[in-house]
């Protein structure tokens, strides 16, 4: 037995195995999205039990997917959206969370309550406003359109304001005395200290602007300005089901870059000590 958690190798291999299990059962759908792309005889798809690893894996569904639909500019247009409601997240977000966690100013308290209060507002009961604010500005069927609704959330303030708190205070009265305005010590101490809290909202807001479906669907209906989601809903309406592998591997190709830029900056995700810039 373990004398320090008092626990036995036996719970511990029982606790793996339970979390082994649960990780495979959310796998299992990807697996099998990426299998089936990969099939060439429809007849595998639906072969009991079921094959995960293809006899004759092949890349032609990806080819005719590519070829008969847009997705080429269906990819362009996600990646702007994705890339420019980042962007702003960014900006924005830690410019309004800035001065709610190191300006003391009246009814700080009060306003940061509220920003978060809207968190528990469900997107459905805000989707007709903006709708209505989104079409009087002239924005329908435009890539600005798209990213009006998000260029800017509850959680990236919250979040962000949490990071900021917790940068010591020596570092902005040092960059004050060197003669740093506010927005010096925003740009040049507070942002690279909570690079990691950053980057964390980089990845939740370039996940949700990339696989987000509703919001395009409401606001665009020229093809040519689909999103990736839009683009596979419709080949899926095109197809009905007739060809499963071809609407797997448009849905493959759609969530790839998420799995791309996950894989790439989750190694930036780790606290960054920030009392090292402190001298003692």
């Amino acid at each position: 037995m373990n004398r320090k958690t008092g626990r036995s190798p036996l719970y511990a291999a029982l606790l793996y195995l339970l979390l082994a299990a649960i990780a495979l059962a959310m796998l299992l759908p990807l697996l099998w999205l990426v299998s089936t792309a990969f099939k060439a005889p429809t007849e595998d798809i639906f072969q009991f039990p079921p094959q995960f690893i293809p006899q004759s894996p092949t890349f032609n569904n990806f080819v005719r997917v590519w070829q008969s639909n847009p997705f080429g500019q269906y990819l362009f247009n996600s990646t702007l959206v994705a890339v420019l409601t980042v962007a702003l997240n960014l900006l924005l977000c830690s410019l309004a969370a800035y001065p709610l966690a190191r300006l003391p100013f009246r009814g700080r308290e009060a306003i940061f309550t509220l920003i978060v209060a809207t968190i528990l507002i469900p997107f459905q009961i805000v989707m007709i406003p903006l709708y209505i604010l989104t079409v009087q500005l002239g924005l329908r069927n435009s890539y600005l359109g798209v990213i009006f609704p998000a260029i800017a959330s509850a959680f990236g303030i919250f979040l962000l304001r949490q990071a900021f708190q917790g940068v010591p205070k020596e570092l902005e009265e040092a960059a004050r005395m060197d003669g740093c305005s506010e927005l010096g010590i925003w740009w040049h101490v507070m942002l690279p200290a909570v690079r990691p809290a950053l980057i964390t909202l980089a990845i939740f807001v370039f996940i949700g602007s990339w696989s987000d479906f509703l919001w395009p669907l409401i606001i665009l209906d020229q093809p040519e300005r689909y999103t990736l989601p839009l683009g596979v809903a419709k080949l899926a309406g095109a197809l009905a089901g007739d060809d499963w592998r071809l609407i797997a591997a448009g849905s493959v190709i759609s969530i790839a870059p998420i799995l791309i830029v996950f894989t790439g900056v989750q190694r930036y995700i780790v606290p960054t000590d920030t009392d090292s810039g402190v001298k003692g």
